[in-house]
């Protein structure tokens, strides 16, 4: 091999060196939770199964001018909520709104906003009750966001209740 020849092969090894280095640092980081997020994701799962979400939702859109939209009641008996993977979670829920009472379970992705859940849903499909759209989050015993369907949307809001436990004897003195 001349010179020519292997200053090239040199230049050309430097060079691929080079962009697979930029090729490996565009690849995702593979790390695991911190113990901060272990603790939340915990706390997620311990405040929403086993609970149910009381609240109110409105449509917007169809209230007469100047009217605030009205408000229409919801419930949601959360039986199981569990982390599937890193983003998405299982809620195992019965939900009840206007004339539906269905349960069903949904894998949904969940997203944090600093120590906030937020589910977050893009034109999902829900068996028996049609595609939506929402961005929901949590915060101690509250949820609130916007949803939106097919043809119209609105905001979400309620509680988080957790049921007295049964042998629950203790009283206030």
């Amino acid at each position: 091999m001349n010179l020519a020849t292997s200053r090239y092969v040199s230049s050309s090894l430097s060079l691929l060196c080079l962009l697979s280095s930029f090729a490996l640092a565009d690849e995702p980081a593979t790390t695991l939770p911190s113990d901060e997020q272990l603790k939340r994701e915990a706390a997620f799962v311990e405040m929403l199964s086993g609970a149910t979400l009381i609240g109110h939702f409105t449509v917007t859109g169809n209230e007469p001018k100047g009217e605030p939209p009205r408000l229409r009641g919801e419930r949601y008996d959360l039986v199981e909520v569990r982390k599937i993977d890193e983003q998405h979670w299982l809620f195992k829920a019965r939900i009840r709104y206007g004339d539906h009472d269905v349960t069903i379970p949904m894998t949904l992705p969940v997203e944090w906003a600093g120590d906030t859940p937020v589910v977050v849903v893009d034109n999902l499909g829900f068996p028996g009750l049609g595609t939506y759209s929402a961005r929901v989050l949590f915060h101690k015993d509250h949820y609130a966001g916007f949803w939106s369907g097919t043809d119209r949307g609105g905001h979400l809001f309620g509680t988080i209740e957790r049921s007295k436990p049964a042998d629950d004897n203790t009283t206030d003195e």
